[in-house]
């Protein structure tokens, strides 16, 4: 009698699970189908937006402005449609019966959605066309100094060089200029993507953009403060002996905050120009602009990548307007993946310099992450990073590399003799790449959108807020001192990402954290070299350490991909270990100073 009630529960249990498994296949068969629709149809809208975005990009004009404006309509009528948000929740109901690469792909469907939900067609449209003459404004401006019209790399050049206070308070105030133009789009783009983020059910737009990393608003601003927690002895230090070495420099008393106009870099995050000793424009006098982005390619040729598409050159747009030429384009570097396939584009504005450079080998880490994971098995929704900081900290840990010394003494830019302080190049790795820039994306830009698009804060304290968090996070003030910029500014927006990127700053963070985490696992258990002077140039091993990260996209969490990369979660550890001898070098260099500017 027992064998038989077993008997019988052994056939009740092989037809339920044989009818979960139906039911399961049932499920992941209609999944499969919407998600072959659903990537056809992103894959043809994003490469038709993308183009239409590139021309307005690289050539301002009204009718490129509307054909972008047409292109987002188009493709937010797609990826919004409401009979796509709804059939992806109902798969997304079902989880248990769907594999993980489909539920990462509904995922997607779902935050690609909330950029412009057509469940409120109205509020997508005026989005759209508001985001499409914010573009066009802040790709259109005309910077003038003194009369005449300057590029922003002219501002640049100024604050660079010149050591004419009167001359850099006038090129930092030029370069401000644009932030009244771009402020009343930035009004109405602040509620209208918080209404699109609501529209899907997040709170506001930050909590939309922070959903990317599986975290909340709280948690991602958290996170940040830790990172600045964490670098904050050190950033007092560098802080303490930058002001010093900048009042020598101008002739001027020892300020407590530094005003904005005496740092090279128009937003003070970045600084460099201090450390002569590793002052390496002389070596790049005289070369052709070319040479520099054919070199950021050989590097990862070298490493074992293919090259880049010969598209890649014909249509990319790498160097600065000529002189005279009517034609007006936007001065932010950045990589396209235009098709999501094999057109694969970069936006620059490169000269002969160090800056340059890096950021030409940075690009260029994009365009080889595109590459890395255009392939069958990583659908078009998922042809992303595995976080959005990834990317972000592939091209950073290839800006970090392009700098370090033996790289550049094997590509002979600097004489094989060229033998500078160890501590002089830490200082001015920190200052040029690392810890002020830390401290400008994880406080000030960080907090300033959670202000404004989390905490609804009022437009009319939009720059005292600004300032604020500049002081409070960098130890910065405006030229004329706290109270100088009224609301009549809008200092934020002159920030390009406040535009057209927001709420993303933090990615920055995240990926300069990555970078040394990166760093330090390549050079510590590949390369078998100190983090600080490695040389990637050459390495296959490195390479496919590199392919093997990237190569996934978007398929895998972003914590599990970290942790089998390098063996350890996102942490500071590295970063901190990596400027430990520059620490204790201003330690000793600030002995009997004031320390930081509280």
């Amino acid at each position: 009698m027992t064998r038989g009630w077993r008997g019988w529960a052994a056939v009740v249990a092989a037809t339920c699970v044989g009818g979960s498994l139906l039911a399961a296949t049932a499920v992941q068969e209609r999944a499969d189908r919407f998600l072959t629709l659903v990537n056809a149809g992103y894959q043809a809208l994003y490469r038709v937006e993308s183009e239409a975005q590139w021309k307005s990009s690289t050539d301002v004009k009204p009718e490129h402005d509307a054909a972008t404006e047409t292109a987002g309509r188009a493709r937010a009528a797609f990826n919004g449609n409401a009979a796509i948000i709804r059939e992806a929740r109902e798969l997304l109901g079902q989880r248990e019966a769907l594999t993980e690469l489909q539920v990462r792909q509904l995922q997607r469907c779902l935050l690609n959605a909330a950029e412009g939900p057509m469940t409120n067609p109205d509020l997508v449209g005026r989005r759209i066309a508001a985001e499409t003459a914010q573009a066009s404004t802040l790709n259109g401006f005309q910077f003038q100094l003194g009369g005449s019209n300057v590029v922003a790399n002219d501002l640049d050049r100024i604050l660079g060089k010149s050591t004419n206070l009167g001359d850099r308070r006038a090129a930092w105030e030029a370069s401000k200029r644009t932030g009244p133009a771009l402020k009343p789009g930035l009004v109405k783009l602040r509620e209208m993507r918080n209404a699109c983020a609501r529209e899907m059910g997040y709170s506001n737009y930050f909590a939309l953009q922070v959903a990317a990393y599986g975290m909340t608003t709280e948690e991602m601003v958290r996170l940040n403060d830790d990172f600045m927690t964490a670098l904050r002895p050190l950033y007092l230090q560098l802080h303490t002996w930058t002001k010093h070495e900048l009042a020598k420099k101008y002739g001027q008393p020892v300020p407590n905050r530094i005003p904005a106009h005496w740092i090279n870099n128009r937003w003070s995050q970045e600084w460099g120009g201090l450390v002569e000793a590793v002052n390496l424009d002389r070596y790049f006098e005289g070369r052709d602009p070319a040479w520099i982005t054919r070199t950021a390619e050989d590097f990862y040729v070298g490493m074992g990548f293919p090259r880049l598409p010969e598209t890649f050159w014909t249509r990319s747009d790498l160097f600065p307007a000529r002189a005279g030429e009517a034609r007006l384009k936007n001065s932010h570097a950045s990589c396209w993946h235009v098709d999501l396939q094999d057109d694969i584009r970069s936006l620059m504005s490169v000269e002969s310099n160090p800056w340059w450079f890096t950021t030409a080998h940075h690009e260029l880490g994009h365009a080889y992450y595109f590459i890395s994971y255009t392939r069958p098995e990583v659908p078009p929704l998922l042809r992303i990073g595995a976080n959005p900081a990834f990317h972000e900290g592939v091209g950073e840990l290839i800006g970090l590399a392009s700098s370090q010394l033996p790289y550049l003494k094997s590509q002979k830019i600097v004489p094989a003799d060229y033998a500078p302080d160890e501590v002089a190049v830490l200082l001015n790795d920190a200052l040029t790449h690392s810890i002020p820039f830390l401290f400008w994306a994880s406080g000030t830009m960080t907090h300033w959108e959670a202000d404004v698009y989390a905490g609804n804060l009022p437009e009319s304290e939009w720059n005292a807020r600004w300032w604020k968090h500049v002081g409070d996070f960098q130890g910065v003030e405006a030229p004329g001192g706290a109270g100088s910029r009224g609301e009549e500014w809008c200092d934020a927006a002159t920030k390009t990402h406040i535009n057209d990127n927001p709420c993303y700053y933090y990615s920055y963070a995240v990926a300069t954290v990555l970078k040394f985490q990166f760093n330090d696992h390549i050079a510590r258990k590949i390369l078998r070299q100190p983090p600080q002077s490695c040389n990637y140039a050459g390495s296959r091993e490195v390479g496919d350490f590199l392919r093997r990260m990237l190569e996934s996209g978007g398929t895998r969490d972003w914590r599990t991909v970290l942790r089998e990369a390098t063996g350890e979660d996102l942490s500071t550890r590295a970063m901190v270990e990596y400027f430990k001898p520059l620490q204790k070098w201003l330690e000793e260099q600030n002995r009997g100073r004031k320390i930081g500017w509280e």
